[in-house]
């Protein structure tokens, strides 16, 4: 009898280590398990800063003067899989919202999936898709999925992410884009995929993909598949004075002292009296040391620099002649400034009148191009009586024999320090506007159409990658490499 009381005791205190040796190693501040709205908010931020000053040098809207610039100068290689890492986030998020059963979560990690994906495979042709990021199912070296079948899982997803979200699913926290609001995320999902839909516009004829009838479907039922309806919709990130959440290039050195615009972009602006171009910009230092009375205001003010010309003859217009318009001050010395815009309304306006244009939808094309113009006006403060008036300009008066070159150069001429590198997609797409090249543009004096794989996948993935630019490139990973979705 007394050993049974011995051996229970014995036991008693073992079970009571376990628990407190398991309580003990538990560490509070590593939580396993975290609520998706704590997940979201990183998210969003890393999704929807879509300000990109390379971008900006790339797409000629302007011009940097303190060195080259591989961006400027079309000496770009290899970008990175940085996607990948947001997606990592997503995944989580998406796993934990499945355990409680929190279906809005869910619905927004498939929004998520398809916009970085979408901007990879812009970046690169085939990229890891059915097998991405399932490394805990012992895939470490994923293979490279077809631009096309990427393409048509992202638009599956979209329409799976729009049919998940309902009010009755639950309330969304941590989004500091919406604040919850479902039918703005909506209005965002559907809105985005008419963007990719239209990227695709070289594959018409393309059955499995069949993207014509699948914008209409989308732009004629705003019941089921609502869309933007004006600014207040737009998908965009609003800065405030804090630390890490204020505009990106706030006290930028860069931005304020080797940074000036662009003179093809400074001449699209002035040939049309664009009033936007002094939200953009600042008149050229020999328009402020003659000091005419009104000259912030003049056209004449203004003047931009030679993104394909040698860093040393930029110089010597700036020093010597004065010429050159730095940015506009508040870019650099506003903590707030305007919104980061990743998908927004003017954009949606371009597309459905680039649609109606290609009979893909019937819809007045001139009136969206109007709206689509008018929105971007509003969006940079330009006053009704100044809109107006720019509307009846006669390069900006809609012209059916010049459609398609208007309306995406208007799109352009609203993307400036916005919507990442949306811009570049559409001129590759399209060839409007004409991106300047000079003797200071490399890549053989031509505007490159892709980037190389990073090197980390040809060091750790390289039976899959070569397949991938086998399959694309003839073996050949460059630059110059003319991905599917350019294929007519």
């Amino acid at each position: 009898m007394k050993n049974i009381k011995l051996i229970l005791i014995f036991f008693a205190l073992v079970c009571f280590g376990c628990e407190n040796y398991e309580t003990l190693t538990k560490d509070p501040n590593k939580p396993t398990e975290v609520h998706p709205s704590l997940l979201l908010t990183n998210i969003e931020v890393n999704t929807f800063k879509e300000i990109s000053v390379n971008a900006a040098f790339a797409c000629r809207y302007l011009v940097f003067t303190d060195g080259y610039s591989t961006s400027q100068t079309y000496g770009w290689q290899r970008a990175g899989f940085g996607g990948y890492s947001t997606l990592l986030q997503v995944y989580k998020m998406m796993e934990e919202a499945g355990k409680d059963n929190l279906d809005n979560y869910i619905a927004l990690g498939k929004f998520f999936r398809a916009y970085h994906l979408t901007q990879m495979t812009l970046t690169f042709g085939d990229i890891p898709y059915s097998e991405a990021l399932r490394g805990d199912e012992g895939i470490y070296k994923p293979r490279y999925d077809t631009q096309e079948d990427v393409f048509i899982g992202i638009l599956q997803e979209l329409t799976e992410a729009n049919e998940m979200l309902d009010e009755s699913k639950g309330k969304i926290g941590g989004d500091i884009i919406y604040n919850g609001d479902i039918l703005k995320w909506k209005k965002l999902i559907n809105s985005f995929k008419l963007r990719v839909l239209l990227s695709l516009s070289a594959k018409e004829g393309n059955a499995d993909l069949n993207v014509a009838a699948k914008f209409r479907e989308v732009y004629e039922n705003p019941a089921v598949y609502p869309i933007f309806t004006g600014l207040s919709d737009q998908g965009q990130l609003v800065f405030v004075d804090r630390d890490d959440n204020r505009y990106p290039i706030f006290h930028d050195k860069f931005s304020t002292t080797a940074t000036y615009m662009e003179r093809t972009f400074v001449d699209l602006l002035k040939a049309r009296r664009d009033p936007r171009l002094f939200r953009y910009a600042s008149p050229e230092r020999r328009a402020v040391e003659v000091g005419q009375p009104g000259y912030q205001n003049s056209y004449s003010s203004y003047g931009g620099l030679d993104a394909g010309a040698y860093v040393s003859d930029n110089l010597d217009k700036l020093t010597e002649r004065g010429e050159g318009s730095p940015l506009n001050p508040r870019y650099h010395s506003d903590p707030v400034n305007e919104p980061s815009i990743a998908v927004g309304y003017p954009e949606l306006e371009f597309n459905i009148a680039e649609a109606a244009l290609r009979g893909w939808i019937t819809a007045d094309v001139s009136e969206h191009y109007y709206k689509g113009i008018r929105a971007s006006m509003e969006f940079f403060g330009v006053a009704s009586d100044k809109i107006n008036t720019y509307l009846n300009g006669s390069l900006v008066v809609y012209d059916e024999a010049k459609a398609l070159e208007q309306i995406i150069t208007q799109k352009y001429l609203s993307f400036f320090l916005n919507s990442g590198w949306e811009p570049f997609y559409n001129q590759r797409r399209t060839g409007f506007p004409v991106f300047v090249v000079g003797p200071s543009t490399q890549n053989g004096g031509q505007v490159p159409k892709r980037w190389m794989y990073p090197q980390d996948e040809l060091d750790n993935n390289f039976e899959n990658v070569k397949e991938a630019i086998d399959r694309q490139y003839e073996g050949n990973d460059n630059i110059n490499g003319v991905m599917w979705i350019c294929n007519n």
